[in-house]
């Protein structure tokens, strides 16, 4: 015989589940900005290391912006520093990021910032909401994962 399990069994089986608030048929408020945790981390003049900050939904305007920049167009490979620059909302201590800031960033965290960048704007959230299958019940769980690599 089969033991029906409770959604809140389920959520503790699950990392990262959150139970859903929000009524059937009902609307969340959208999730749009991300925390992350940078591999290297950026250092910045004082010789202090900045690892978490957050990164926002992009905007139309947030992707169109970089292609007026003269910087960008002297030299295309810009683009993801401005665009970065933009999206980015903190990082550490810092809360005013700004090219300057990417630029000085090591590349293996360029690049980790990419595809960040790449999996919340690529539909909009990392979260999925999902049924189970024994009780039905509702719950989210995140699909991007910790680090770079982790889903």
């Amino acid at each position: 015989m089969r033991r029906r399990i409770g959604l809140d069994e389920v959520l503790a089986q699950v990392p990262g589940a959150e139970q859903s608030t929000a009524a059937p048929g009902q609307q969340r408020e959208p999730h749009t900005e991300f925390e992350f945790e940078l591999p290297r981390g950026y250092v910045d003049d004082d010789g202090t290391v900045h690892r978490y900050g957050a990164m926002r939904l992009a905007t139309a305007r947030d992707e169109l912006m970089p292609q007026i920049d003269l910087r960008v167009k002297e030299n295309p490979a810009y683009l993801s520093v401005v665009l970065l620059s933009h999206v980015i909302t903190r990082l550490g201590t810092v809360t005013d990021v700004h090219a300057g800031v990417v630029e000085q960033m090591y590349a293996t965290d360029v690049a980790f910032l990419q595809d960040f960048y790449e999996r919340i704007n690529s539909e909009g959230h990392t979260r999925a909401a999902v049924t189970c299958p024994h009780c039905d019940g509702t719950f989210e769980v995140d699909l991007a994962g910790g680090r770079l690599g982790e889903s």
